[in-house]
C-alpha cells in the first residue's frame, strides 16, 4: 500500500518538484496551478494514482513558487534607479576591507515604492575616495537604516564552473541587489533585535574571547557563521571532504536534541509527579524537538537543521500519539514538509546532500547493534564516500581522493571534542555572558591540535579530483552504479557497476581534432578572458578583471571555468595589455594553472613573459599561432598596443585583438591586410566606439563578431554604431552579457558558436526573463531569435 506520506510519496514529490526546475522556461502560472490542483486530487486517491499526484503537485507547487519569485524582482524600468528606503537588516553581514555585503528587509509605508515594499534586497556599502567609511561598520543584525540605495534586478555571469547567482537570488527570494548612496548621508534608525541580532552579538563575544586565528571556525561550529573563513579555508576543507563538518549540521542538532531529553528525562526523574501529568518518555520528545527547533533558530535555519527539526518533530509526534515511526518514515516526512513549504529549497546542495546521506546510511547500515562500533564507523565512511560522490561531483565539479581518510580522523575528534565545547559554550554564555569562554577556548584548543595535518593532507597533489562538466544523464548512471556497489557483497557484476561511473568521473570533453579548435570566451563581466584548445595543448587570452579588495574574475571564473572544462594546464597565457580588466586575473590564474610560456604586452612589465611581436608565431596540433601587432618600434600605449593573435585552423580563423582602436585597426589594413582574413573576430576594446574600423571590417570578412562586457556597463560597450558596422557587413554580433560564455567551434564542417545561456536553459535566466519582458511590451508572444 502507498502511504499518503511515504518513502515513495516523497520520492514522487522530490521527481516533480526537480522536474519543474529542468524546464527551460516557464509558462504562465494557471497552468502551474491546474497541475497543483490534479495533483492534490489524485494524492487524496488511494493506490498508485498518488505517485503521479505527488509528482504532480511538485510541479505545479515548484513552478508556482518560481514565478512568484520572479515577479517579485525589480521591474526593468527601474534599473539603476536610486530609491530612498527603510528597512532592516537580516541576518549576518559580512565586513571587508573595502565594503560591506548585507541582506536588507525592506519597510512598509507610501513612502516606498509598491514594488520594494518588504522585499528583500542584497546590499553592498563601498568605502569612499577618502578612505574607510567608519559608518558602514554600523550595519549590524537587526539594525534599522534609512538610505538611499541604486538598484538593479539581480544578474550574474554564466560560465562553466560558475556558481550561479541568479539560481541563489531565486532561491532566497532577493527582489534587487545594489549599493548604498553615501552622498545622501544614511541614518541609523537603532536595533530592532530579534534572532539574528542575537547570533551576531554571540559571533563577537566568540571573536572576543578566543584570541586563536581558530575563532573563526568556533564561530562557524557553534552558530554556524562562515563568515570569518576565507577562500584558502573554503579550499582546505574542499579539498579533504570536511565541509559537511565545519558548518552547523545535522549531526549538531542532534546533540542538542539528545541534550535536552536527557536534561528532561533527568527532571522527571528526580521529580516523579511530573509523570501523572506527562509521561517521561513523551516530556523528553517535546523538550527534545523544543531544545532543536530553538537551536536550529539560533543556526538560522540552514537546511540540514529544518530537515533534523522535522525528523525529530515526527518521532516526538509519534512518541505523543504512542505510534511507531521509523528513520525512513521521519525522512520522509521531513523531506514532504520542507518542499510543500518551500519547494524552491531543492536548489540548495545542502538538500540534496542532507537527505541523500542519510538515506544511504539508514540503507546500508545494519540494523543490529551486534556490529562492533569500528566496523560500522568505517562502513559508514564507506557509505558516504561513495553513495554521495555522483551528488558531489555533479554539485561541485570534484571529489576528495584523501577525503575519506580525513573524515576517519576528523568525524571523532571533531563530533564527539570540538563540536560539544563549541555548543556547551554557547549554551551557558545564553545564560549569562561570560560563562562560554571557558568552552570556547577549549575548542580552539582542541581544533588546533587536528587543523595542521588537516592542512598538510589538503596540500597534497592527489588530494582534490577537479571533474569536467558531465552529460545529463552520467548523474542517473552513477547512482545506479554507487547502489549497485553498496548491495551486499556475493552479488554479480560489481566490477560491471565501475562502468556506469565513468560517464560522471571520465566524461567525454568533445576536444577538436587534429587542425581544428576550440575557443570559450568566458563571460567575465567587463573584461576579457579567451579560452583556446587544441587537440592536446590549451592557451589562455587575457584573465578578466579584478577590483582591488573585490571580484577577481581569474579566481571566480576562470578558473573555475578551466577545471570545469577539464584543462589540467596551461601550456601558453597571453596577457594582451596591462588594464587590470586584461591582466587583473593574471595572479589568481597562474597560482592554479601556471604556464611554461607567458607572452605580454611590454607596457605590461609582466615579470618573467616574452614580449608578443608582430611575426612571432608557432605551431600546436596542426594549429598555427601568430601575432600580429605590435611591432617591435612600436610605443608602450597601452590599448594600441595590445597583443594581436590570429588563431588560424585548417576550416577557419580566429582574430583576438585585445584593446586596440582604430588607428592600429588602419595601420594593419595598410599593412597586412591578407593576414586580417578572419570567420571570428573578438571586437576590438568590448566594441567601443572608436574601435571596428570600416576598413577592418571589409579586411577580416568575417561571419562571427564577438563582444565581451558586462551587462549595462557605464562605457555603453558594444556602441550601437560599432554593432552595426559589423552586421551592415553581414556578420552576426555575439554578446557575453547576453549569451553568457561563448564556444567557437573551427571544425572541418564549419564554425558554429553555442552561447552558454541558450545551450543551458534555466527558467530563472536573467537575460531571456529580460528578452521575453520586452518581448510581450511589444505585442510579441513568442522569444525572438
Amino acid at each position: 500500500m502507498i502511504r499518503p506520506f511515504g518513502v515513495a510519496t516523497a520520492a514522487a514529490l522530490v521527481a516533480g518538484t526537480t522536474l519543474a526546475l529542468w524546464l527551460p522556461h516557464w509558462p504562465h502560472w494557471p497552468w502551474f496551478a491546474a497541475l497543483l490542483a490534479a495533483g492534490l486530487f489524485a494524492w487524496c486517491r488511494p493506490g498508485r494514482v498518488r505517485l503521479l499526484g505527488a509528482c504532480l503537485a511538485g510541479l505545479g507547487l515548484c513552478g508556482l513558487h518560481g514565478i512568484h519569485a520572479l515577479s517579485v524582482r525589480l521591474p526593468p524600468a527601474h534599473e539603476r534607479a536610486d530609491f530612498a528606503l527603510s528597512g532592516e537588516v537580516v541576518g549576518l553581514p559580512v565586513h571587508e576591507s573595502a565594503r560591506t555585503r548585507f541582506e536588507f528587509r525592506v519597510d512598509g509605508g507610501d513612502a516606498i515604492p509598491s514594488f520594494l515594499q518588504g522585499r528583500k534586497l542584497r546590499l553592498s556599502w563601498y568605502d569612499g575616495r577618502d578612505g574607510v567609511d567608519e559608518r558602514r561598520y554600523e550595519i549590524v543584525p537587526g539594525s534599522s537604516w534609512r538610505f538611499t540605495a541604486r538598484l538593479r534586478a539581480p544578474r550574474g555571469l554564466r560560465n562553466p564552473g560558475w556558481f550561479d547567482s541568479e539560481k541563489h537570488a531565486l532561491s532566497h527570494r532577493i527582489a534587487a541587489t545594489g549599493y548604498v548612496r553615501t552622498a545622501q548621508a544614511p541614518e541609523r534608525e537603532g536595533v530592532r533585535g530579534g534572532i539574528d541580532a542575537w547570533r551576531g552579538d554571540l559571533a563577537d563575544r566568540i571573536e572576543v574571547a578566543v584570541a586563536q586565528d581558530s575563532s573563526r571556525y568556533v564561530r562557524a561550529l557553534a552558530i554556524g557563521d562562515t563568515r570569518g573563513l576565507d577562500e584558502a579555508d573554503w579550499e582546505t576543507l574542499r579539498a579533504t571532504g570536511l565541509t559537511h563538518l565545519i558548518a552547523i549540521s545535522g549531526f549538531h542538532v542532534g546533540l542538542v536534541a539528545g541534550f535536552f531529553a536527557l536534561m528532561a528525562a533527568g527532571i522527571w526523574w528526580l521529580l516523579p509527579d511530573l509523570s501523572r501529568g506527562l509521561p517521561r518518555p513523551q516530556a523528553a520528545a517535546l523538550v527534545a524537538f523544543a531544545g532543536a527547533l530553538g537551536y536550529a533558530a539560533v543556526a538560522g535555519f540552514e537546511l540540514p537543521t529544518v530537515r533534523t527539526v522535522l525528523m525529530i518533530a515526527v518521532v516526538a509526534l509519534a512518541r505523543m500519539t504512542r505510534s511507531h515511526a521509523s528513520v525512513t518514515d521521519a525522512l520522509a516526512m521531513a523531506a514532504i514538509a520542507i518542499l510543500l513549504v518551500d519547494p524552491l529549497s531543492i536548489l540548495a546542495a545542502g538538500f540534496w546532500l542532507s537527505f541523500a546521506g542519510v538515506a544511504w546510511l539508514v540503507w546500508c547500515l545494519p540494523q543490529t547493534r551486534a556490529v562492533p562500533v569500528v566496523r560500522g564507523f568505517l562502513w559508514a565512511q564507506v557509505v558516504a564516500t561513495l553513495g554521495l560522490l555522483p551528488l558531489t561531483a555533479i554539485l561541485f565539479g570534484q571529489a576528495s581522493v584523501v577525503g575519506p581518510l580525513a573524515n576517519i580522523m576528523a568525524i571523532p575528534w571533531w563530533s564527539l571534542v570540538v563540536v560539544p565545547l563549541a555548543l556547551v559554550g554557547t549554551a551557558l554564555e545564553a545564560i549569562q555572558e561570560g560563562w562560554g569562554t571557558w568552552a570556547w577556548q577549549a575548542a580552539a584548543w582542541c581544533f588546533d591540535l587536528s587543523w595542521p595535518l588537516f592542512r598538510w593532507l589538503a596540500e597534497s597533489e592527489l588530494s582534490l579530483w577537479w571533474l569536467p562538466e558531465a552529460r545529463w544523464f552520467a548523474l542517473p548512471l552513477a547512482l545506479v552504479g554507487a547502489f549497485w556497489l553498496l548491495l551486499p557483497r556475493g552479488l554479480p557484476g560489481k566490477s560491471f557497476a565501475w562502468v556506469l561511473l565513468l560517464p560522471l568521473l571520465w566524461p567525454d570533453r568533445h576536444l577538436p581534432r587534429h587542425g581544428e579548435a576550440h575557443a570559450v570566451v568566458l563571460d567575465v563581466g567587463q573584461g576579457l578572458s579567451v579560452l583556446v584548445l587544441t587537440a592536446r595543448h590549451a592557451l589562455l587570452y587575457d584573465m578578466g578583471p579584478k577590483v582591488p579588495n573585490g571580484f577577481d574574475a581569474g579566481e571566480r571564473v576562470v578558473v573555475p571555468a578551466l577545471q570545469a572544462l577539464g584543462v589540467r594546464g596551461l601550456d601558453v597565457a597571453v596577457v594582451s595589455h596591462g588594464d587590470a580588466d586584461h591582466v587583473g586575473g593574471h595572479e589568481a590564474v597562474m597560482r592554479r594553472f601556471p604556464a611554461p610560456v607567458v607572452f605580454a604586452a611590454r607596457e605590461a612589465a609582466l615579470e618573467g613573459a616574452a614580449p608578443c611581436l608582430a611575426g612571432s608565431s608557432w605551431e600546436l596540433d596542426g594549429v598555427r599561432f601568430e601575432f600580429l601587432h605590435p611591432d617591435v618600434h612600436f610605443p608602450p600605449f597601452r590599448n594600441e598596443s595590445s597583443c594581436v593573435l590570429r588563431v588560424a585552423t585548417t576550416s577557419g580563423a580566429l582574430l583576438l585583438t585585445g584593446d586596440v582602436g582604430e588607428v592600429v585597426e588602419r595601420m594593419l589594413v595598410r599593412r597586412q591586410a591578407d593576414a586580417m582574413r578572419s570567420d571570428v573576430v573578438l571586437m576590438a576594446h568590448h566594441g567601443s566606439r572608436l574601435s571596428s574600423d570600416p576598413a577592418f571590417i571589409a579586411a577580416t570578412g568575417a561571419s562571427h563578431a564577438i563582444a565581451s562586457m558586462g551587462h549595462g556597463n557605464r562605457f555603453g560597450h558594444p556602441h550601437e554604431d560599432t554593432v552595426q558596422r559589423w552586421q551592415r557587413s553581414g556578420a552576426r554580433v555575439w554578446s557575453t552579457a547576453d549569451g553568457g560564455a561563448l564556444r567557437v567551434r573551427l571544425q572541418r564542417d564549419g564554425v558554429r558558436i553555442d552561447a552558454r545561456r541558450d545551450s543551458h536553459r534555466r527558467p530563472w535566466d536573467a537575460a531571456w526573463l529580460a528578452r521575453r519582458l520586452q518581448a510581450e511590451s511589444h505585442g510579441v508572444s513568442y522569444r525572438p531569435d
